[in-house]
């Protein structure tokens, strides 16, 4: 079992920046895969980006937010991060992390957080 917390969420004007962070329950963080969904006002969740397991050599981002987002992870921390660059007012959501097995589909993600709302102002 692995429980999320994110946090870091707010209100920032276009062009600005915020860190989300997610911080894991248990022992066993570096064994997941990390990933970042959204849920943007009237739409689906989406896929944001997704780190592999154990050192994290592995990234992936959706065409939205690549060049502009980055995941990363402290696994002394129990800790994944999505820095989050050039923010446009689509970029406005409840963004939620997700534990779990590498990929770009909730199904892969057994657990999530509770969701941070990030909003954009133009």
């Amino acid at each position: 079992q692995v429980q999320l917390v994110e946090s870091g969420g707010g209100l920032v004007q276009a062009g600005g920046s915020l860190r989300l962070s997610c911080a894991a329950s248990g022992r066993t963080f570096s064994a997941y895969a990390m990933g970042w969904f959204r849920r943007c006002p009237g739409k689906e969740r989406e896929f944001v980006a997704s780190i592999s397991r154990g050192s994290g050599g592995d990234t992936y981002y959706a065409d939205s937010v690549k060049g502009r987002f980055t995941i990363s992870r402290d696994n002394a921390k129990n800790t994944v991060y999505l820095q989050m660059n050039s923010l446009k007012s689509e970029d406005t959501a409840v963004y939620y992390c997700a534990a779990g097995l590498i990929g770009t589909t909730p199904v892969a993600y057994p657990y999530w957080g509770q969701g941070t709302q990030v909003t954009v102002s133009s």
